[in-house]
């Protein structure tokens, strides 16, 4: 070196810089092609993850245990009817006939002729030994039964017994390996619980199952056209029920029966009703061991008490059952219950309700002691009453003899009973219990079953006292003028008598 200054060139200063412009570009091209590769990785991962959630096993329903338990003991029972049975229950019409009211039958018609025709219905295995449950009206008449299972199998039944006044029957098949559905505690019910109805919809759809809620409980009062149920307690459900579901189980979310599938109301949609279990099971043990169901009773008409009535009694704000009057030579009168007196005790529990009242009484074996508690002048007192069997005659309660048809324009009647007075709100009144085929009754389209209250313008007290106006008015040469009052209401037939 000679100590002078190296001067550079100037396009090598711009070489430089040009050099390190370029490595800064190089630089950012780098970071972000490096960088793309893990955005692409991070939406690769979020996808695989989003794909496996929804790829995995779907939950299942809760409802097909049950039915994987349950569906196996129903069964389809098809029955040949003979028709013309008091109550007009025979043959599919019954299905179409069981709430509220006739569904297509016109006036002056009788369905009712001797004829076998086809009915069907459902119904649940509920022991090894090929016992099945249903309704007293799917198997009512019947004088053959055919029983197919869930797997195909048909077998011929055979009626164990059958109780009408709750609607309960059982039947038996002989036949082996058989599924059975088990019974579930209906008095645990509570409303707004799952129910399960299976069943036979239409004759047709068998194995059909439907879901639904408990909606209400305790229901009576229902009028069911061909053969109410004197006895009513029933599980009031929206889970579909159809014709043709009558005596198919209503279960539990268990898988376990707790109802019967009875009656459903045409007028409406989602209304079903089915008879509770343990109802039905006490029924049916006594049907199994006895052939027949006995009931008992204390003796007395009842009522339900008002709030207004209790207010007129000096008891307001009390719960009971109104003593309406007490039968001669009953327990009640042994026992000194009067009439006015309020059932507020039955043992030991409180009573409220005048339809189970009459249940727990019914329930209980005859001849025991039970412990009543009754309001009277506004005191409390205890009594005891022994039960008596609901079949004894009574003096007092016995019917009149039934009328010739022969001399009735071809119908036979008889009284009413109290609790049918009660029912549907009359004082007088007979029942018709059979019409004669091509009379002057069956010609104006008289039925069994109907309810006539009036001859002209006096009421009917009894069989006894309607056979004496007809008679009159055939021996005066006059038509005699019947008010006739059925589930489609009530009108008048002028029967022309020969003298």
């Amino acid at each position: 070196m000679d100590g002078k200054s190296i001067v550079r060139p100037r396009h090598y200063f711009l070489g430089a810089a040009a050099l390190v412009v370029g490595g800064v570009v190089l630089g950012l091209g780098l970071s972000a092609g490096l960088n793309m590769p893990r955005q692409v990785r991070a939406a690769d991962a979020t996808y695989a993850a989003s794909a496996a959630a929804t790829s995995g096993a779907i939950p299942e329903s809760p409802f097909v245990s049950v039915v994987e338990k349950a569906l196996p003991a129903v069964v389809f029972i098809d029955v040949q009817k003979k028709g013309g049975a008091e109550d007009g229950a025979g043959g599919a019409d019954d299905f179409m006939r069981r709430f509220f009211g006739d569904q297509g039958q016109g006036q002056g018609q009788n369905p009712h002729r001797q004829q076998r025709v086809p009915s069907s219905g459902s119904g649940f295995i509920i022991d090894a030994d090929g016992r099945v449950l249903t309704n007293n009206h799917v198997v009512k008449d019947a004088e053959t039964i055919t029983v197919t299972l869930n797997d195909g199998r048909s077998f011929k039944a055979r009626t164990i017994g059958t109780d009408p006044e709750t609607d309960v029957a059982v039947i038996k098949i002989d036949a082996k390996n058989l599924p059975t559905l088990p019974l579930g505690d209906s008095d645990r019910l509570r409303v707004g619980d799952w129910a399960i109805a299976i069943g036979n919809p239409l004759g047709e759809l068998r194995g059909s199952v439907t879901v639904g809620i408990i909606s209400a409980q305790g229901r009576s009062d229902l009028n069911i056209y061909g053969g109410t149920p004197q006895f009513q307690d029933f599980i009031q459900t929206d889970a579909s029920i159809n014709f043709g579901n009558s005596g198919g189980p209503l279960c539990n979310a268990r898988g376990e029966a707790i109802g019967i599938n009875t009656a459903i109301n045409t007028s409406g949609q989602g209304i079903g009703f089915a008879i509770p279990i343990n109802l039905a099971r006490h029924v049916a043990e006594q049907l199994i061991a006895h052939g027949q169901v006995r009931r008992a009773m204390l003796g007395v008409n009842l009522a339900e008490m008002t709030p207004e009535i209790a207010e007129g009694f000096g008891l307001a704000g009390q719960r009971g059952v109104l003593i309406q009057k007490v039968l001669d030579g009953t327990p009640a009168a042994a026992a000194g219950l009067q009439r006015n007196d309020v059932i507020v005790e039955f043992m030991g529990q409180p009573v409220a309700d005048m339809q189970k009242l009459r249940l727990k009484v019914a329930d209980t074996p005859v001849g025991t002691p039970v412990n009543l508690v009754i309001m009277r002048d506004g005191r409390r007192v205890p009594v005891t009453v022994k039960l008596m069997d609901r079949d004894t005659k009574l003096a007092s309660n016995t019917p009149a003899p039934e009328a010739e048809k022969s001399d009735l324009g071809g119908l036979t009647v008889r009284d009413l009973r109290d609790d049918e007075k009660r029912q549907i709100g009359l004082d007088n009144g007979v029942r018709v219990t059979d019409v004669a085929e091509g009379s002057v009754a069956d010609d104006n389209g008289i039925q069994p079953n109907d309810i006539i209250e009036l001859v002209g313008r006096t009421p009917v007290k009894d069989s006894a006292a309607f056979a004496r106006m007809v008679s009159d008015a055939r021996k005066a040469g006059r038509p005699a003028v019947l008010s006739v009052t059925n589930t489609t209401g009530t009108r008048y037939v002028a029967l022309r008598l020969d003298k």
